[in-house]
């Protein structure tokens, strides 16, 4: 009869396979302790940022409105704009852009420049040393307290209004809300992801040097163009990556502004394919690839570096 009669079965083991499969659960393990670290990281500056003192500001502009009518006949009222309105301040990198709408008063019928000056004046009159005032082409910028106000005096035109154009000589009408309903709109379909994004990415941004940084609602207008359509996943760091490897071609030709404040909401970068516009764009670029080398080697402290 044949075999051995024990009821053993003995089965070979390949030692290199088994050993494969060890070595791919560590990576495996580190590859999610990684994601998880980063994840984490990004999600404190997000929280930092969320952090910042709104009402604070509020109660700022409750007391300059309060002053301006106090001064002139009429009514003047203020309605957040710019980064506040659209939730996407980053200390720093966003002005908190006012519009000071007067109405039935005597200056409706003055030009943009004699209200701005108007409005400096009863601004220094009224804090003094307190505040700094600078007079702009299209605002007058107040920096009280540590915190930077743009003030854009506005008159309002039907369900619209004017605002100063962009070289300040004239009224021009102005959709504020348009282009905030557009970023509204997009992060909704993102599930309220987009809008991190655009914090994330203004913080790093922020510290690139003057001339090879976007303005701030220059990233917001690009990010709308980089997340058309996007299908990826849904986590700050995979979304701002993305951006980053994506923006710099959208740097390279102007982006109109839908608010019609200006003709483009990058004027500031002249025409299409201009040097300077190759310059933001291959930092952009640089940056994206930074991302991917620290997501090489697993590397927090070379995310970290993009935001200190």
């Amino acid at each position: 009869m044949g075999g051995t009669g024990s009821g053993q079965v003995f089965v070979e083991i390949d030692k290199e396979k088994v050993e494969e499969r060890a070595d791919e659960s560590v990576r495996d393990a580190q590859q999610d302790a990684y994601e998880t670290d980063v994840g984490e990281y990004l999600t404190d500056l997000l929280g930092e940022y969320n952090d910042r003192d709104t009402e604070g500001t509020q109660d700022v502009l409750e007391v300059i409105r309060s002053e301006l009518e106090g001064e002139i006949d009429g009514t003047v009222d203020l309605l957040f704009g710019g980064s506040v309105a659209k939730h996407t301040y980053v200390d720093g990198m966003s002005d908190v852009d006012t519009l000071v709408l007067f109405e039935n008063t005597e200056l409706a019928g003055k030009s943009p420049g004699e209200i701005k000056e108007v409005l400096a004046g009863l601004l220094r009159e009224g804090y003094g040393s307190q505040a700094t005032v600078v007079v702009g082409r299209q605002a007058v910028t107040v920096s009280w307290e540590e915190r930077t106000i743009q003030l854009l005096p506005a008159l309002r035109i039907g369900d619209g209004f004017r605002i100063a154009s962009s070289d300040g000589s004239r009224w021009t009408g102005t959709a504020p809300r348009r282009f905030a309903t557009a970023l509204t709109d997009a992060n909704r379909a993102l599930g309220g992801k987009l809008v991190p994004c655009v914090k994330l990415a203004k913080a790093v941004v922020g510290n690139l040097p003057e001339g090879r940084r976007m303005s701030g609602y220059h990233t917001e207008a690009v990010a709308l163009e980089v997340f058309r359509g996007y299908d990826g996943p849904r986590t700050p760091k995979a979304m701002v990556r993305h951006f980053f490897e994506h923006a710099g071609k959208y740097v390279l030709r102007p982006i109109r502004d839908p608010s019609g404040q200006s003709s483009y909401v990058d004027d500031y970068l002249g025409e299409a394919n201009d040097d300077r516009r190759r310059l933001v764009a291959t930092t952009l670029d640089r940056i994206g690839r930074r991302m991917r080398n620290a997501d090489g080697v697993r590397s927090l402290d070379q995310w970290k570096g993009l935001f200190e």
